[in-house]
């Protein structure tokens, strides 16, 4: 028998120690979270991407009363940027949520498999990492690449 041990590192910041460009970022992702459509959930997620070119984009949480109609604020953020900009890498996709009271969350939320898949294959369409901010209150986690969010991940590599 062999063991296979997957490591993965996760930088967690302060707000105050993050690049300004960075706080823009992470405060474009917050501020997406009031364009969020939750009446079911009560929990809404904004995301916003910074695509190679410097520009930003959004995208929040939207729900369905036909669930799963609905979609996640990272699908509808890499969606529109993929749809808009189709030759524009995304670089940084930052991610924050707030619960039913309208805090923000104390610690970071990571994104759903779903998710992660998307943003496995947006990483593999520009054959460039993108890097991932999780927004929390005590702290921001920053993840260099995808592959720590979805090790062993398939991609369209493995139909070959």
């Amino acid at each position: 028998m062999k063991e296979l041990n997957i490591q993965i590192a996760i930088k967690i910041y302060d707000l105050e120690e993050l690049s300004e460009s960075d706080r823009e970022l992470l405060g474009a992702a917050c501020e997406a979270t009031n364009r969020s459509y939750a009446p079911y959930s009560h929990f809404s997620v904004g995301a916003a991407a910074r695509l190679a070119s410097g520009a930003i984009v959004t995208g929040s949480n939207q729900e369905n009363a036909a669930y799963p109609s609905g979609l996640c604020a990272e699908r509808t953020t890499l969606f529109y940027a993929n749809s808009q900009y189709p030759d524009q890498a995304v670089e940084t996709l930052a991610i924050a949520a707030r619960n039913e009271r309208g805090e923000f969350l104390e610690d970071p939320i990571p994104p759903c498999g779903a998710c992660r898949q998307v943003m496995l294959e947006t990483e593999k369409r520009f054959n460039r990492p993108m890097r991932i901010l999780l927004y929390g209150r005590k702290g921001i986690y920053e993840l260099k690449s995808v592959g720590a969010l979805l090790p062993l991940s398939f991609d369209a590599s493995a139909m070959e």
